[in-house]
Parts: structure tokens; C-alpha cells; sequence
């Protein structure tokens, strides 16, 4: 009898202690701290229950049951304690974030074309103009449309110009130009005439610099038909870099060499980034390459379907990337990739 008296008195001390203790807990942290030390499997209340078996078995469902009221009693203390101190933070959360509701809202950041799709569209805009129509075509190619039916069989030393990304696939590879484009559209429209641009991604593993990456933005441009002269090939290409960069823009036309187009030639646009005086993206000679181009060799016309003695055509592949450049004095070509928003922001 005196044990179960001397075991209720305890109940009644660890109910008054864990509540009186409960009153000063001020913080969440200390909540829980409270939680395990009058709560816990090594809690005082919880190690009643295992003294049961030191009363009579009369008085063992009497003292568990105290026992199990005294649990619920600190239980439903914590949930309360623990509400109040969620109001509180709330209370100084209002206070301290208060909202001025008279205040205008913030307007929410508007996302932005990408450079390089703002001159791509500008090109278009413009090709559209003087009646050329948009052919897209694919990334992966296969050596034969790369290269084989473009005049470059694998024996050429022209090869060499393009720094290739093969797959593990033997003859499958990432196109190293949009020309590939060329064979695909002439095969599917000879032999009528062809007046398109070819735009797309291009792969190739060069040497990173403030002028080249190994992955660009290519638009081919190829027109084949009857009676295309060189006159044609150059009032266009010189028609468009004038409506791109304006009137005052000095272009040339310097002699060059492709495989796949013969006369071949490159065009320059006088650098804008250093006035023609020499920098690192002009390379220090005043001029800076916007596209390959060329009257379209009779090899390729024939590999495309088109008789050669009746047919031809020019084509060139132009950078848009570097025409960005040009239009807003950008230094260097990799700000394009680097996702730098202080960069992206300014268009």
C-alpha cells in the first residue's frame, strides 16, 4: 500500500514539474528539448510503467491508469504550448515583414529573346523580303551527306578545314556546317528552282576562342536555277549586309576555297568593335568574316539532281553569332553560351 501511495505522489510531482517547466519554454528548439525529457521513452512518467509490477495486482490498473492521465495531460500541454509559440513567431513575422497593401505591385521578370534569336530573326525577316523560304534540316548527319556528296570523299585533304564530332556510330556525326541541307532540299524540289535558307546548329572541335566555339548558329543560303550569274550571287549577299548593317557598312569579297562551290569567296564587314583599326575579335586586320560563299559547284548540282550544264547557283553560311558581334560591339563569342544575365540583359 505504501508503494502505490509513494508512486502516485511521484505522478502528481512529475505532472506539476513538466508543467511548471513547460510555462517558461520560449523557443521551438527548447519546445522540443522539453518534448524529449518529459515525453521521451526515458522520461520520469514513462518509467512509472515499469514499476507496476511492485504494486498488487488490485492496485496495478489504478496507478496505470494515473499514469496514462498524466501522460495525456503533458501531451495535450505540448500541443498547446506548441500552438501558442506558433502565433507568437506569426504575431513577429507580421510585425517585423509588415505589407504596405497601398504600395504598387512588383512586376514580374519578363524573359527576353537570346541574342543570337534576335539576329537570326532579323535574318530571316530579311531573306523573307527578297522571297527566300526557311528549310530546316539535321543536326546528325551522315559522312556521305557531309561531306561525300558535298565534293569531299574521304581522301581530301579539304577535310581537314572541319574539326569533326563523330558518334560512336561508324559514319554517323554531328554536321560540321548547314550545307549538308543543300543535297536534302535539291533532292526533294528537282528540278525547279530553289530559293531558300537553310538555318541550324553546327558542331565543331575547335580551339575556344573570343571568335570561335565549338557549337554555333549556321544559316546556309543556296538559290539554284537557270541563268544564276555571279552578278546575282554578289547583289545578293551585298543587298542583304547592307539592309542588316546599314548603308554605310564597307563589305568585300576576298577569293577562297571550298570544295562544293567554285569561284569561292569569303565576305568581311568592316569590325564595328574597333573601327577598322584592329582588335582581338577582327584579329587585327579591320575585317571580320561573316560567311563563306560561292557560285554552287557543278559536283554538288549533279549530287543534288540538277544537270549542271543547265543549272547554277551560289550558296553561302553565314555566322549569326558573329553578326551579333559586329551589330553590338560584343569582344568576345563565348559571352553567347555563358549564360551571364548582366550579359543578357542588355538585349
Amino acid at each position: 500500500m505504501a508503494q502505490y501511495e509513494e508512486l502516485l505522489q511521484k505522478l502528481e510531482e512529475i505532472q506539476s514539474n513538466a508543467l511548471n517547466s513547460l510555462e517558461k519554454v520560449e523557443t521551438e528548439t527548447d519546445l522540443q528539448t522539453w518534448r524529449t525529457a518529459h515525453l521521451g521513452r526515458n522520461a520520469a512518467v514513462m518509467q512509472i510503467f515499469t514499476q507496476l509490477g511492485q504494486v498488487s495486482k488490485e492496485q496495478r490498473p489504478l496507478l496505470g491508469q494515473r499514469a496514462n492521465q498524466v501522460k495525456l495531460a503533458l501531451e495535450t500541454a505540448f500541443e498547446e504550448r506548441e500552438e501558442t509559440l506558433k502565433k507568437i513567431a506569426l504575431q513577429e513575422t507580421l510585425v517585423r515583414d509588415r505589407l504596405d497593401v497601398t504600395l504598387p505591385g512588383r512586376r514580374p521578370i519578363r524573359g527576353r529573346l537570346h541574342p543570337a534569336t534576335q539576329t537570326l530573326r532579323r535574318i530571316f525577316a530579311i531573306f523573307a523580303e527578297m522571297g527566300f523560304q526557311i528549310y530546316r534540316s539535321r543536326d546528325v548527319e551522315t559522312d556521305e551527306y557531309n561531306f561525300e556528296l558535298l565534293n569531299i570523299p574521304a581522301y581530301h585533304p579539304a577535310r581537314d578545314m572541319w574539326d569533326t564530332f563523330f558518334t560512336t556510330t561508324p559514319g554517323v556525326l554531328l554536321r560540321t556546317h548547314t550545307s549538308p541541307g543543300q543535297i536534302h532540299i535539291m533532292r526533294e524540289n528537282a528540278p525547279n528552282p530553289v530559293r531558300v535558307i537553310l538555318p541550324g546548329m553546327c558542331y565543331r572541335y575547335e580551339q575556344i576562342s573570343a571568335r570561335s566555339e565549338i557549337q554555333f548558329n549556321q544559316v546556309e543560303l543556296l538559290v539554284v536555277g537557270r541563268n544564276i550569274t555571279f552578278g546575282d550571287f554578289k547583289g545578293t549577299l551585298t543587298d542583304f549586309a547592307r539592309r542588316m548593317f546599314g548603308g554605310h557598312a564597307r563589305t568585300r569579297l576576298r577569293p577562297s576555297y571550298f570544295p562544293f562551290t567554285e569561284p569561292s569567296a569569303e565576305m568581311d564587314v568592316e569590325c564595328f568593335v574597333c573601327g577598322g583599326k584592329g582588335c582581338s575579335v577582327c584579329k587585327g586586320c579591320g575585317w571580320l568574316e561573316i560567311m563563306g560563299c560561292g557560285m554552287v559547284h557543278p559536283v554538288v548540282l549533279q549530287n543534288g539532281g540538277y544537270d549542271p550544264n543547265e543549272f547554277s547557283g551560289f550558296a553561302a553560311g553565314m555566322g549569326p553569332e558573329r553578326i551579333t558581334m559586329l551589330l553590338h560591339c560584343v569582344d568576345d563569342i563565348r559571352y553567347f553560351w555563358g549564360n551571364d544575365v548582366r550579359f543578357l540583359e542588355q538585349f
